[in-house]
Order: structure tokens, then sequence, then C-alpha cells
């Protein structure tokens, strides 16, 4: 086995990962990923989040493959549009959510994710996390540039249909 307090190791030959991985490759909150536990039995097999397939130092780990399963079935299903952080974001009370990466750079992941938008015809499924895989950043921040990059891109297409 790895260390102790690895996100990820190796169990009985197969990888298993606990419940900080699958938030970080989800973007779920804490809150979210406790509640797909506790409640698995309510959702059909294929979206069903893993059972626990072991315990190391009451931390429970999960089959990385089964995770990854479940994560694939459920953006598909039910999408991510809903995950966010369980209660109050940090700030500075003015509206300050934490910092964050600036009107610019926000300005800039538009931009790609309207050019990739123009380039394929249009909106498909999954584009958000080909651009959070190929430009880096989490892939609810590439969501949250697509959908305003679809906003312009459906403003263009109704404006060129008018003419």
């Amino acid at each position: 086995m790895s260390e102790d307090g690895a996100s990820r190791r190796i169990v009985d030959g197969r990888w298993v990962v606990n419940r900080a991985w699958v938030m970080e490759l989800t973007g779920a909150s804490a809150a979210t990923v406790n509640r797909w536990y506790a409640q698995r039995d309510r959702y059909p097999a294929e979206r069903r989040f893993p059972e626990s397939v072991c315990t190391v130092n009451r931390t429970h780990y999960y089959d990385q493959e089964a995770v990854e399963a479940f994560w694939a079935a459920w953006r598909e299903d039910v999408g991510t549009g809903r995950l966010q952080a369980a209660g109050r974001r940090p700030g500075d009370g003015r509206g300050n959510q934490g910092g964050g990466p600036g009107r610019a750079q926000r300005e800039r992941a538009i931009a790609v994710a309207l050019a990739e938008l123009r380039a394929a015809g249009g909106y498909q499924r999954g584009m958000a996390a080909r651009l959070a895989r190929a430009h880096g950043d989490s892939e609810r921040s590439w969501q949250r540039a697509m959908t305003e990059a679809r906003t312009v891109y459906e403003r263009e297409q109704a404006a060129a249909a008018g003419r």
C-alpha cells in the first residue's frame, strides 16, 4: 500500500481513491460527495456512487474505475450545472468571492470558448471538459466561460439569420 495520507493508493492490485480525490475529479463540494455516498441507494445502478472497498485510518476508499464510471454516467445523465460548493463561499463581504482569475482572464477564456463554438459550428456536449484538459483550470470555470460564449454565439447566429 501507499502512504497513509494519500488520496490515491493501490490496494489488492487496483487503484483506490478517497473522497478528496473524488472532489478534485468532479469539482463537487465535500457535502455533495457525502450526499452521493449517503443517498446512493436512491439512484439507478449506472448512476450510483460506488461502495467503499476499504478503510484506512477511518478514511473510506473507493475503486477508482468505479468512481470514474460513476462520474461519466452522472455527467451524461444529470450534468454538472448545479455542482457548487455548499454554503457561503469566502469573500471580503463586498462581493469579492475570494479573488479569482480576474475579468481579463475570464474574457480570454470566453474568447477561446467562442472560437471553439465557431469552429465546431455550435455547442457540443463535453466542450468545456475538453477545454479544461487542453488549457488547464477547472472544468467548472470552462463551463461558465462556455455559457457566456454560447450566449454571444447564439446572438451572432440570430443576427446572421436575420440579415
